[in-house]
């Protein structure tokens, strides 16, 4: 049985937020840890759209993704992606915190971002 942790992001600062959300979506929060398990906890985390963002940080930070063809790079400030949707940013911030394996993408499934005040 998995279990259920919930995190509010009520005005919590995003990268301490991300930091916490990898830590419990590897299971390291768990006394019983080991790092090749598949069976990692469920992380939930509300208010999202609560996060106290650096609007400054936001600028200067890029999301950029490249198609592989000459002249194929597309780059977009985070302040713009926030402006969509700001469950974005967080999913991106703490996929650039977990382990780069196999794992990942299993961990990344148990992540659930939920919007304000539900």
């Amino acid at each position: 049985m998995k279990k259920q942790i919930t995190i509010d992001a009520k005005n919590k600062k995003l990268g301490r937020l991300a930091s916490e959300a990898a830590l419990a979506l590897r299971g390291k929060t768990e006394a019983d840890f080991l790092p090749y398990v598949k069976d990692l906890p469920r992380v939930t985390i509300k208010n999202v759209d609560l996060i106290a963002f650096s609007e400054k940080r936001l600028k200067e930070s890029d999301f950029l993704r490249y198609s592989g063809y000459p002249g194929g790079l597309k780059k977009k400030t985070a302040f713009k992606v926030a402006e969509s949707d700001k469950r974005e940013v967080l999913r991106h911030a703490i996929n650039g915190m977990l382990p780069k394996n196999k794992l990942r993408k299993v961990m990344l499934k148990n992540l659930t971002l939920e919007h304000g005040d539900e």
